[in-house]
């Protein structure tokens, strides 16, 4: 039979895993004919019991495997360490908190093996979110297609199947300031997609607050595209012209009155507005110049505590 490796980023969601257990085991249950699983937890370092509860579950039950990373790195991180370390044939992301739903596995299988490479869940209702990071989200999408030369599908997240030659793909990938979703259409691969019905978090609290959701829209942003370096540049081009056709405007009008034109707060108006448009493109080159200077340090994106019951050695 073939392994499917389910892989589970997971912090600080004590209260959800025994349940998300349960219903992974029933769901894989239904295709044990034809398939048997890896359920692979991957602790990004959290503060709960989270760790003792995946330590429980693989005594009990040997399919169970976990990673329990040596610090909280963050789920895209967390996420690659379930790359490196998925066994199987092909590989299942989700989230702990079982807004993805693990009764669409089976299904996700039946279109690997008709030959597609990357199965991605896409969500048609988001139960449990506000109508504002309904719209921003929306938003966001619509803004980062236009601009970016890499097509990244909306309302498309980690939830997905993917062949063993996304993952080793993937595996290969190895930039610090991560972005699976471009990431995932990056690598191209023949993709499908199927629809949910996102369900609220079954407990615990969302590790997702506007500042984190921004940071990962700034990610989205700075990794798939130079447009915003385009944008300044484009930018300063159109008010450098402005500013020379306003030169000449105060020349020819001291010229004619043969005052200089009094203008204090026209002027303080122009010395601020250029001030900031300077200022935003200075920090725009300066977002593209940080992450450069974090992959130039050549860093290994995580380091593991724990693997399966073994102090993992550094290499």
């Amino acid at each position: 039979m073939k392994l499917l490796t389910i892989s589970v980023p997971a912090y600080n969601e004590s209260e959800v895993l025994p349940h998300l257990y349960d219903r992974i085991k029933e769901v894989m249950a239904t295709v044990s004919d034809r398939y048997d699983y890896e359920l692979l937890f991957i602790n990004d370092g959290s503060s709960d019991s989270s760790v003792q509860i995946m330590k429980e579950l693989r005594a009990k039950d040997s399919r169970v495997s976990y990673v329990d990373l040596a610090r909280n790195y963050g789920k895209e991180i967390a996420m690659a360490a379930g790359f490196d370390y998925a066994k199987g044939d092909a590989m299942v992301t989700m989230d702990a908190d079982l807004q993805h739903p693990p009764e669409l596995i089976p299904e996700m299988l039946l279109l690997w093996e008709q030959g597609y490479e990357d199965i991605y869940a896409k969500r048609k209702i988001r139960e449990g979110e506000t109508w504002l990071k309904k719209y921003t989200s929306k938003k966001y999408y619509q803004l980062l297609q236009k601009m970016s030369k890499t097509p990244v599908l909306p309302d498309a997240g980690d939830f997905r199947l993917l062949d063993r030659r996304c993952i080793d793909a993937l595996k290969k990938l190895r930039e610090t300031q991560r972005y699976s979703k471009g990431l995932y259409s990056w690598m191209g691969f023949k993709k499908v997609e199927i629809e949910f019905d996102a369900a609220p978090r079954l407990a615990g609290e969302t590790k997702w607050n506007y500042g984190s959701l921004f940071n990962l829209a700034l990610e989205g942003m700075t990794s798939f595209t130079t447009t915003p370096l385009k944008i300044s540049s484009i930018l300063g081009f159109v008010v450098s012209i402005a500013a020379f056709i306003y030169m000449i405007y105060i020349f020819i009008a001291t010229l004619v009155t043969g005052n200089a034109v009094e203008g204090f707060p026209t002027l303080m108006i122009v010395i601020l507005f250029l001030g900031g448009i300077q200022l935003i493109s200075i920090g725009i080159i300066g977002e593209y110049l940080g992450r450069i200077f974090n992959e130039v340090k050549g860093r290994p994106l995580y380091f593991v505590e724990e693997y399966n019951d073994e102090r993992e050695q550094i290499k």
